[in-house]
């Protein structure tokens, strides 16, 4: 099985990428299946009911979130209603939505489970996600050996505690929320593919997938200010796992697709729809 993981998409122009790109991807490299993390898509924070709606019709199995995930007031309200979008499964529980599920691929079945992590969430204090990767992935060991866990967490050093704790327990761990494309993709001894960063999709030309000057203002006068979107060097990046039948990984890739299309929407004030 070929699964696609898209970074962190950010903004309309993160979007703009997943409708230019990814179907191409996907005929290129053969993917069976599509996971992408959606905290930012909307405005750069969290992600509304329409976006979501939308991303799934472009050809996205899966959409995972982070601490952003209720940041649009539309999201709790929908998110129980589609079994396509996850948030962390380390929220309280009785939350709104789903922290984890087991998903068709064609004839195969595959788990995907999102976590987040502890350190450097200031307004989002989760669970030990450590302690519940275990109890999880019994459970859908029942019904099958291929997982991946997209884990959104803010340092390194905690992204590669969970690679150790997750080796041998799931197929594949990508991380998130930095916007980065990290060069460390590897697999580890017991058969568990892993990266530290997964990229963004959307400019490749800004602060985090938003507005330069916008965010450079913000840093040096300490005044609030509306982020926007930025759209210079538009990019989807990713990783592909490739996963055996036994749900222990064979390979990873990263992905690296330049956007060329100029979009029709003239908008590019990163005013939400």
């Amino acid at each position: 099985m070929r699964v696609l993981f898209i970074g962190d998409i950010v903004g309309k122009a993160g979007i703009f990428c997943v409708k230019s790109a990814v179907s191409a991807v996907k005929k290129e490299r053969g993917i069976d299946f599509v996971i992408a993390n959606a905290d930012g898509a909307t405005g750069g924070f969290g992600l509304g009911k329409n976006h979501s709606v939308y991303l799934r019709k472009l050809g996205i199995d899966v959409l995972t979130g982070g601490e952003c995930i209720y940041y649009k007031k539309d999201m709790a309200p929908h998110i129980n209603l589609a079994p396509y979008i996850l948030r962390p499964a380390n929220y309280p529980p009785g939350n709104p939505g789903r922290g984890w599920r087991v998903y068709q691929a064609g004839e195969r079945k595959i788990a995907v489970i999102c976590l987040l992590g502890q350190s450097g969430f200031s307004r989002t204090h989760l669970s030990n996600p450590y302690t519940f990767l275990p109890e999880i992935v019994s459970r859908i060991r029942e019904e099958t050996h291929a997982i991946v866990l997209d884990f959104h967490a803010s340092s390194t050093a905690e992204k590669y505690s969970m690679f150790y704790v997750a080796d041998g327990l799931v197929s594949a761990v990508a991380g998130t929320h930095g916007r980065v494309l990290t060069a460390d993709a590897k697999i580890f001894p017991r058969g568990t593919a892993v990266i530290s960063g997964c990229g963004r999709t959307g400019s490749q030309n800004s602060v985090g997938g938003l507005d330069k000057e916008t965010e450079l203002r913000k840093f040096l006068t300490q005044v609030p200010q509306r982020s926007k979107d930025a759209w210079d060097a538009l990019e989807l990046q990713g990783v592909i796992f490739d996963i055996g039948e036994d749900g222990r990984a064979e390979g990873i890739e990263i992905v690296k697709f330049p956007v060329t299309e100029v979009p029709h929407d003239k908008d590019r004030q990163g005013n939400e729809d």
